[in-house]
C-alpha cells in the first residue's frame, strides 16, 4: 500500500489540502499529530486514513512509528510537512526512509531566521540586521542600535507574525528584546522596511527555479504585522518579473537548493528588493486556493509530485485575478454566532467564503496570523474588481461576541 506520511496539519488551508491531494493521487495518508483535539475530532478528517498521536519533537519516536507502518505492510513513499516547524524534520526522515530528492540542509537554514541572515549577509537582498545574545550587555546593545529606530525585533524561529515586534522608541526596543529572550537564546534585530510587499511562491526542480505565483500583500499594523489581503498578479511587467526571478534564483543558489518548495516575502524599497523572510514550504491559509482559482495549478499537489521525484506540472490553465480578504475582529470575546455568510457567498465573483471559528471560540484582535478568522476569495478579469468584490462581501460578515476580561492560555475550539 503506497503511503505518504504527513507531519502535522492545520484543519484547513494549504497543509490540509496537501493531504487531500495525496488521497486524490491514490496514496494511503497517515498523519502524525501532537494535537489531541484532532483525535477527538477524528470524523472530521476523512482524507486522513490513519491518524497517530505522537510527540513531534521526539525524532526517535517518529522513526519508531514509521517503522511500525512499514511492518504493517505500508510502502512509505514520502514523509512531508507543510507546517512550521516540521518541514526539516519531515525532509530528514524522508531522506532516511524514502531516498528523497528534497534538499534537506537549505530547509534547516530557511527555518531559522538567524541562519538565513548569516547565509545571505553579503547578498543585496539582505536588510541591515544585528543579533543579540544573552552574553552581551543589553544596555550597550541598545545604546549602539537605538539611533536606527524604528526597528523590527524578532525570534529566529518566528512564523505567522508571532514574535515579530516593532520597536518605535528605546523603551519599546528594550521591552521587545526582554520579551523574546524569555523563549530564545538569540534575538534578531532588523531595519524597518517600507514599501509594497510581495509574496513569491517558488518550486525548485533539479536546480531550475520556477516562479509559480507573485502576490501583493496588504499589511495592517495592529499590535503585530498582519496580512489581511492577498492579490494575485496575472499580468506583470516583464522587467519586474525578471527582477524577481533573478533575485529569487540568486538567493536559492546561495542556499544550494536543488529540489524543494519555498516562499519568500520581499519589500520593494526604493526600487530594490529586500528579504523580509523565506520559508521552505508553500504559504499557509488560502494560498493554495488562490493559485488554483487564478491559474488552475494545485501547488500542493505539484509539490508532492516534486518530493516524490516527479516533474511538477506548472502550466497555467487559466488566468484570473484573485483577491483574498481575511477577517479579523477588533475586540476580545467569546463567539456567540456569525451572520452574513450566505449573503457574502452570493456576490458575483465570490469563489469561496471560509469561516474558521465555531460557536464558543474565544476571539481577539490579531497577535499572529492564527488570529485571522476566515477569508473571502473573489476572482475577476479585472484586478481592482476582484479586490472590490472580496472586500464588499467581507463586509457582510459579522462576528457576534460575548465580551470577556482576558484571553486564556487554552482556547476553546
Amino acid at each position: 500500500m503506497k503511503t505518504i506520511v504527513f507531519i502535522e496539519t492545520s484543519k484547513s488551508g494549504s497543509s490540509r489540502e496537501a493531504i487531500k491531494a495525496a488521497e486524490r493521487l491514490g496514496f494511503f495518508t497517515v498523519l502524525f499529530t501532537n494535537k489531541s483535539k484532532f483525535i477527538e475530532q477524528r470524523t472530521e478528517f476523512p482524507d486522513v486514513h490513519q491518524m497517530i498521536l505522537v510527540k513531534l519533537s521526539n525524532y526517535d519516536l517518529l522513526k519508531e512509528n514509521i517503522i511500525k507502518l512499514q511492518k504493517q505492510g505500508k510502502q512509505v513513499k514520502g514523509i512531508m510537512s507543510f507546517v512550521d516547524p516540521f518541514v526539516h524534520t519531515a525532509a530528514t526522515l524522508s531522506k532516511e526512509f524514502c531516498c528523497s530528492v528534497v534538499s534537506v540542509d537549505p530547509i534547516l537554514k530557511m527555518e531559522n531566521k538567524v541562519l538565513t541572515r548569516k547565509l545571505l549577509k553579503n547578498h543585496s537582498i539582505t536588510p541591515k540586521y544585528a543579533i543579540y545574545t544573552q552574553d552581551k550587555s543589553l544596555k550597550n546593545f541598545i545604546k549602539k542600535y537605538k539611533r536606527y529606530l524604528p526597528l523590527i525585533v524578532k525570534s529566529p524561529l518566528s512564523n505567522g507574525s508571532k514574535d515579530v515586534l516593532l520597536a518605535n522608541d528605546e523603551k519599546e526596543f528594550k521591552a521587545a528584546i526582554k520579551q523574546l529572550l524569555k523563549k530564545n537564546e538569540q534575538v534578531l534585530i532588523e531595519e524597518y522596511l517600507t514599501g509594497p510587499q510581495y509574496l513569491v511562491e517558488a518550486l525548485v526542480h533539479n536546480g531550475n527555479v520556477h516562479i509559480v505565483a507573485i502576490i501583493e500583500q496588504t499589511i495592517n499594523l495592529i499590535q503585530r504585522f498582519i496580512v489581511t489581503g492577498y492579490s494575485l498578479f496575472v499580468d506583470i511587467e516583464q522587467a519586474f518579473y525578471d527582477k524577481i526571478h533573478d533575485t529569487v534564483s540568486s538567493v536559492l543558489k546561495v542556499f544550494r537548493m536543488e529540489n524543494g518548495a519555498c516562499h519568500l516575502e520581499m519589500r520593494l524599497v526604493q526600487g530594490e528588493l529586500k528579504l523580509v523572510e523565506i520559508n521552505p514550504r508553500i504559504s499557509g491559509g488560502a494560498m493554495n486556493r488562490i493559485i488554483e482559482v487564478g491559474y488552475g495549478i494545485n501547488l500542493v499537489e505539484e509539490t508532492i509530485q516534486l518530493m516524490l521525484g516527479n516533474k511538477p506540472n506548472l502550466t497555467k490553465k487559466q488566468k484570473k485575478y484573485v483577491y483574498a480578504q481575511y477577517l479579523i475582529v477588533d475586540s476580545l470575546g467569546r463567539l456567540i454566532k456569525v451572520k452574513g455568510k450566505n449573503r457574502s457567498s452570493q456576490y458575483p465573483g465570490v469563489e469561496e467564503v471560509y469561516i474558521k471559528p465555531r460557536k464558543g471560540r474565544i476571539m481577539r484582535p490579531p497577535l499572529s496570523m492564527g488570529d485571522r478568522y476566515g477569508y473571502i476569495l473573489a476572482s475577476s478579469d479585472v484586478k481592482e474588481e476582484a479586490k472590490k468584490i472580496a472586500r464588499k462581501a467581507a463586509s457582510e460578515i459579522t462576528f457576534y461576541l460575548e465580551p470577556i476580561d482576558s484571553f486564556p492560555d487554552r482556547n476553546t475550539i
